[in-house]
């Protein structure tokens, strides 16, 4: 709900800055037309980038207090290959991934100063889910599955951890589960905490692949 009124915030910017546009793009003389215009496009073009920046905030939650982000559930169709559910919330999605090990990769959105004393929640979004071969000879085979894109490649988060422009109020990070045993009927629960992204076995299969594996 908060990244929601985040992006809905990011929109109104947007529509001021296209109602900006329009008010300098009328005019009828020839040079105060022509500059208006350039003013005026620049001001579309601000408008479009703020536009599609609410549109990637719109894939970040909230970092879920007590619940885990996700729960991943491995059904083997075949060896080393296997149908993975991922819950998020309300939120289902299945794919299918061959190897014998899994790894996730989340993107987290921290906020700082003023944004943090005013209790702003930070925000997480899952971005990609891995399988990894034991034998060297089939890495080839092995496929990471983006969970998550953002449109036209304006990425909000990569802005702000690349070129570090934190803005005195983000604190971009990326969590990592790394990688982790699949066996069938194994869940595990994936969790953010102080030492960042982790996963814990759920069930029996998941903790007898763990001692398995180790």
């Amino acid at each position: 709900m908060q990244y929601d009124g985040l992006a809905w915030a990011f929109m109104l910017v947007a529509l001021l800055a296209l109602l900006i546009a329009a008010r300098v793009l009328y005019d009828r003389h020839w040079f105060l037309g022509w500059l208006r215009g350039c003013v005026g496009l620049a001001f579309v073009a601000v408008a479009l980038l703020i536009a599609l920046a609410a549109w990637d905030l719109r894939s970040y939650d909230a970092l879920p207090a007590e619940r885990p982000l996700a729960s991943l559930s491995f059904h083997q169709l075949a060896p080393q290959h296997f149908e993975v559910k991922v819950l998020e919330g309300d939120r289902e999605r299945t794919y299918d991934l061959a190897g014998d090990l899994w790894q996730l990769d989340a993107r987290i959105i921290q906020w700082k100063g003023l944004a943090a004393l005013i209790g702003l929640a930070p925000g997480y979004r899952l971005q990609s889910l891995g399988g990894r071969f034991l034998a060297i000879e089939q890495e080839s085979q092995a496929r990471r599955l983006e969970l998550a894109d953002s449109p036209f490649g304006i990425d909000v988060w990569r802005w702000l951890r690349d070129g570090q422009h934190d803005l005195l109020m983000f604190k971009p990070l990326a969590g990592r589960v790394t990688f982790l045993p699949m066996a069938d009927q194994a869940v595990f629960a994936v969790r953010f905490g102080p030492t960042g992204l982790s996963a814990e076995p759920v069930n029996q299969a998941a903790i007898q692949a763990l001692k398995d594996w180790r």
